[in-house]
C-alpha cells in the first residue's frame, strides 16, 4: 500500500515539473516569422550624358584667318603651287555649332585622314561668326575629302568650303553669308572657275547638303555683282560708264 502511495505521489511530482516547463507568457519571445529575408541592392550609380556643346565664348583656332573688306588674307594664297581646280562645292556642317578643329575631328572619327574641306565659314559658336578658317587641305594644295560623286571628280578638282549650321533648320548667319560671298568670288577669278561650276553639295549627288535654307542660286548671283563691282572698281573707264 505505501508503495502505491509513493508512487503516485512521484508522478503527481513530475506532472507538476512539466506543467511549470511551458510558460503561458507569450510575450517573453518576438513572434515566429516564415517569410524570407528581403535583400535590398545597392542604389546604381547616376548615369552620366556627355553632350557636345557650344563654347560660352568663340575661340578661334590658331592660323585661321578672317575675311575683311578691301583686303585679301595672306592665308589665302597658299604657300605651294596651286592645283588644277574646276569646281567650287557648298556644303553645311549638319550641326548647329563648330569649327574647323572640331569637324576635323569628327573627320577623323569617320576614317578620315584630316578635316575634308578647305575651308570652314563659322557661325559665331566655337570660332567666329563670319570666320573663315583655312583647313591644311588648302595649304598643301591637296584634293578634298567632301565628295564622292560620280568619278571622285569633286574630291580631286574641287574645293570644299562648309558653313557651320544647320541649314535645313535656320538661316546661315549675314556675316556667313558676306564671308562665303567674298571667298567663293577670290577663287573663282584667282583660278577661273566659271560660275556654272559653283555648286552646292545636292547638285553633285542625292544629299540634303547644304540644306535647303541655304540657296546657292543667290550665292552664285551675288558673288557675279561682286565682282561686277569689283572690276568697275579696277577700270575708272568702266565706272563712268564710257
Amino acid at each position: 500500500m505505501i508503495r502505491k502511495i509513493v508512487a503516485t505521489l512521484t508522478i503527481l511530482t513530475f506532472a507538476m515539473i512539466l506543467a511549470g516547463c511551458q510558460s503561458t507568457d507569450t510575450g517573453a519571445l518576438p513572434p515566429l516569422r516564415l517569410v524570407s529575408p528581403v535583400v535590398v541592392a545597392p542604389a546604381a550609380p547616376p548615369v552620366r550624358r556627355y553632350t557636345m556643346a557650344p563654347s560660352s565664348t568663340p575661340k578661334p583656332a590658331p592660323n585661321h584667318t578672317t575675311a575683311s573688306a578691301g583686303q585679301v588674307p595672306a592665308g589665302w594664297k597658299p604657300p605651294v603651287a596651286p592645283r588644277q581646280w574646276t569646281w567650287i562645292i557648298i556644303h553645311h556642317s549638319d550641326s548647329l555649332f563648330g569649327s574647323a578643329a572640331l569637324i576635323d575631328k569628327w573627320h577623323r572619327a569617320r576614317g578620315f585622314d584630316e578635316l575634308g574641306y578647305h575651308f570652314v565659314i563659322g557661325n559665331g559658336t566655337n570660332s567666329g561668326d563670319g570666320q573663315i578658317e583655312i583647313g591644311p587641305r588648302w595649304t598643301q594644295q591637296k584634293w578634298g575629302a567632301h565628295d564622292n560623286a560620280l568619278d571622285n571628280r569633286y574630291n580631286l578638282q574641287g574645293i570644299g568650303i562648309c558653313l557651320v549650321g544647320d541649314f535645313d533648320k535656320q538661316h546661315p548667319t549675314a556675316a556667313q553669308k558676306r564671308s562665303l560671298v567674298k571667298l567663293v568670288a577670290y577663287l573663282m577669278r584667282t583660278y577661273h572657275i566659271a560660275p556654272k561650276y559653283v555648286l552646292g553639295h545636292g547638285e553633285t549627288k542625292q544629299t540634303e547638303c547644304p540644306g535647303r535654307y541655304l540657296n546657292v542660286a543667290e550665292i552664285r548671283s551675288l558673288v557675279a555683282q561682286s565682282l561686277a563691282e569689283a572690276d568697275q572698281q579696277e577700270d575708272p573707264a568702266v565706272a563712268e560708264g564710257k
